[in-house]
């Protein structure tokens, strides 16, 4: 059996996942969510087939396992997972991480870096064995590392018990904690087989209650996952993104659910969730998966683009060829960021090879800001053309049909195939989802606000300050 075909009957688990009032059954069988699950199917197939193999996986302690789990010792090793990601990335066109490759790169820095966390044997211990339990059988994950929304003026140590809206340790047993409570931002949950829980918003030293991370498998008995609306349409002609990539956003509620012990990696200890935090190959791994899809993501931008552009022949404009600029301008700075993180590439802990993090993070905030901009572009460039194509393109084969072929055709394409293009448009400024992927863009790593301003406040001012004041200094003197 395939790969894909294993996965799909691996996720038809009896999870409980919740459309709206509905609890979904088989979500590979399920309309808002068929299209993702075939799509990461395939994705998967790929780790067997005879040209992608090599690219795709590498060879694990038992077998051959997904490059998102190979801990980088050389540069090389870095470059053989960008080359990976970068496919991945490219088949859903930035548009989607369905295989998990952020939290399976996320976990694979963790692992690598266990014995240097600071936190201890127990740990590391843990974290090793859940690693080659997830990178043996190939299994997605997501994160759920946010609490709910809520009054942010308190901090969560202000709540009791019984208002906590936030997720906390209710009892202890012989097999494991109890929890209950919620937790969001866990993307792609409904297709994943497993729910990596932890604690991404600042914590005091006293607030132990929620001083926690483990992992729980998506079908554990009392955990809820709650979707919001889907945005995924029926008909890929008309909605050629809509109708292949819709990255679900969920809620994930834990009614009572037990975490075994062995799955429990650090509890009633917010000091040792703020090292994993500042892990720094989680977060490099991480954030190097982020710009590599983001970079495929503002390609496809561009290329869009510079197809609409074509299509109504506006390439003459100076101001249409300033805008298209621009995109092209966010494509190569991204690209030479990440380029300028590999290259400045060195050993850490034993000899864990990665990719220096300023130039990702750089590249990750701007994309908080190029995304947003990129879209206004192409919304500029289609301008009301965006509006007025026929409502379906089964239209074409109506009884006014010849006439949309004579006055739909494109400067230098078909009617046909110049309305598909303006669909696409459409699918990525325009609509649901379109809304949902540029607040997505901004505020994935949180309050981009405060991502600049952190910028500014770790940045090494001192190498740009020590010219100037050596300047005034010796202008002082003379």
């Amino acid at each position: 059996m395939s790969l894909g075909k294993q996965y799909m009957e691996r996720i038809n688990d009896g999870r409980k996942v919740w459309l709206g009032n509905q609890a979904v059954g088989n979500v590979a069988h399920h309309p808002a969510f068929a299209a993702t699950v075939h799509n990461i199917a395939l994705l998967l197939d790929k780790q067997n087939e005879p040209d992608t193999r090599d690219q795709l996986t590498y060879r694990g302690d038992k077998s051959r396992a997904n490059i998102a789990f190979l801990v980088p010792r050389s540069k090389e090793d870095l470059l053989r997972r960008h080359s990976a990601l970068k496919f991945y990335a490219d088949a859903t066109f930035g548009m989607m991480d369905g295989l998990s490759q952020y939290a399976r790169s996320l976990l694979t820095g963790h692992y690598a870096n266990r014995h240097y966390s600071g936190i201890g044997h127990a740990y590391a211990n843990k974290i090793e064995s859940y690693y080659k339990f997830i990178k043996e059988n190939d299994l997605l994950c997501t994160g759920a590392a946010h609490d709910p929304l809520r009054n942010d003026s308190q901090p969560p140590s202000r709540f009791d018990e019984a208002s906590d809206p936030g997720l906390r340790i209710v009892r202890e047993t012989e097999d494991g904690i109890i929890v209950s409570g919620a937790r969001m931002a866990a993307a792609n949950a409904p297709y994943v087989d497993e729910i990596l829980v932890s604690f991404y918003d600042p914590r005091s030293r006293e607030d132990k209650r929620h001083g926690y991370m483990f992992a729980v498998a998506a079908n554990t008995p009392g955990v809820n996952i709650v979707c919001r609306e889907s945005f995924a349409a029926d008909e890929p002609d008309d909605h050629p993104v809509s109708a292949r990539f819709e990255d679900m956003d969920t809620v994930i509620i834990f009614d009572d659910v037990l975490v075994p012990w062995e799955r429990v990696f650090i509890k009633n200890n917010p000091e040792a969730l703020l090292k994993i935090q500042r892990d720094p190959a989680a977060a490099a791994l991480g954030q190097h998966q982020t710009v590599v899809r983001l970079l495929s993501n503002l390609e496809f931008i561009a290329a869009v683009g510079h197809a609409l552009t074509s299509a109504s022949d506006r390439k003459a404009f100076l101001h249409v060829q300033e805008i298209m600029g621009e995109l092209i301008i966010q494509v190569e700075t991204i690209k030479g960021l990440l380029i300028a993180a590999e290259h400045r590439s060195s050993p850490g802990n034993d000899n864990i090879w990665l990719p220096e993090e300023l130039p990702l993070q750089m590249a990750r905030n701007l994309g908080t800001r190029f995304y947003p901009r990129a879209i206004e572009i192409l919304r500029q460039i289609g301008g009301d053309a965006l509006l007025q194509s026929p409502a379906k393109l089964a239209d074409f084969d109506g009884p006014i049909g010849h006439l949309l072929r004579q006055y739909y055709q494109g400067t230098d394409r078909s009617a046909i195939e110049r309305t598909k293009l303006i669909k696409l448009a459409w699918d990525l400024v325009g609509s649901p989802l379109a809304v949902r992927r540029v607040l997505y863009e901004q505020f994935f790593w949180g309050d981009p606000v405060q991502a600049y301003a952190n910028q500014y406040k770790d940045y090494p001012k001192k190498t740009l300050t020590d010219p100037v004041w050596n300047l005034v200094d010796t202008h002082s003197k003379q």
